[in-house]
């Protein structure tokens, strides 16, 4: 088959891969309809040493059960699905607390000699643990929105989830990429009434506005923080959807005291003020890497029905064999998410 493979940074090649296989019985090999590039892949894109064997890519896909292991009751073949992001059993301690991301035997594509999802094929570990069976056909418009199901739709879920997001809040929510436009689209359907979206390039927060953002801060740093004070008081919940340390200090320089912030991004940065200011104003630091598992099921009637198009954020497509010029695009702000289909 045809995969995505990471050789080093902006060293993304398209190259023969063996055919997934049957490994263990609670396996299925997916054939993938669609599937794209995300915002966290960009960081090895940027920094990844040289390496001689490389690494499969891509860990949001979608599509058609191929063949499946004799444990897997739940899934058949001809089956359209979706991916969670990381694979689990959805039977252990932290899945039954709804933290799929910790699974105790779950993983994550393109590790351990699991195929990555920017390819033809995947075998996927655990399938009935992992992957949700969709009630369309593989031809169907909804696909793109079904797929960000897969990882950036379910995140932005967590981030507002986890900020406490209800009815009548103001939200900030810092960043204009995929996940931080989603994290509009949650906070919007959770009830917030004000939502406020730090980002500066139009093409997005245009977007932005449609997903449900009130007012739009294009002001970086100090300023940009003094904007957002200027125009809510300060606010109480804020999801920050970028990952680096300016982001996460125009969150703390934006919520009030007592508020949440809720981290969505990668972290960048291996240090952060924790110190005496931030401690007397009993600020709460929550997020993290999403469970999409433990989300998909609570979105995906929305998905179906239209409430919600996440599929929006797909604004380019490619073909599998340009996956480097995706790449190159999203890296360069061309883009920003590319959708590819084998």
């Amino acid at each position: 088959m045809r995969a995505a493979v990471m050789y080093g940074a902006r060293d993304v090649r398209v190259e023969d891969r063996p055919d997934p296989k049957i490994v263990q019985p609670t396996d299925a090999v997916v054939r993938v309809v669609t599937s794209c590039v995300c915002g966290s892949d960009l960081w090895p894109y940027a920094a990844m040493p040289a390496t001689d064997t490389g690494r499969p890519m891509g860990h949001e896909f979608l599509g058609v059960v191929e063949e499946t292991g004799a444990d897997v009751t739940a899934l058949k073949s001809g089956d359209l699905v979706v991916a969670p992001f990381t694979y689990s059993d959805n039977t252990c301690d932290y899945c039954a607390k709804g933290l799929h991301i910790s699974c105790r035997n779950g993983g994550r594509y393109g590790f351990d000699g699991v195929d990555g999802g920017q390819g033809e094929a995947v075998r996927v570990p655990y399938a009935d643990g992992t992957l949700v069976k969709l009630p369309v056909a593989a031809d169907s418009a909804l696909l793109p929105s079904l797929l960000a199901l897969s990882d950036v739709m379910t995140t932005g879920h967590h981030g507002a989830v986890t900020a406490g997001i209800g009815r009548g809040d103001t939200v900030l929510v810092v960043g204009d990429g995929a996940v931080g436009l989603c994290a509009v689209i949650a906070a919007h359907r959770l009830g917030a009434e004000r939502i406020v979206l730090a980002g500066r390039h139009s093409a997005r927060t245009d977007l932005g506005r449609r997903f449900g953002a009130t007012e739009v801060v294009a002001e970086r740093g100090e300023e940009g923080v003094a904007r957002i004070r200027e125009l809510t008081g300060g606010v109480d919940k804020v999801i920050e959807a970028v990952g680096t340390r300016p982001a996460l200090d125009t969150a703390l320089g934006a919520v009030l005291d007592g508020g949440t912030i809720s981290r969505l991004g990668v972290p960048q940065y291996e240090q952060g003020p924790i110190g005496p200011a931030e401690f007397m104003r009993n600020i709460t630091l929550t997020g993290g890497a999403g469970p999409a598992r433990a989300y998909i099921g609570q979105l995906l009637p929305d998905v179906l029905d239209g409430t919600i198009a996440p599929g929006h954020v797909f604004d380019q497509e490619f073909a599998l064999d340009r996956t480097p010029d995706a790449y190159r695009a999203m890296a360069d702000r061309q883009v920003l998410k590319a959708l590819i289909r084998p």
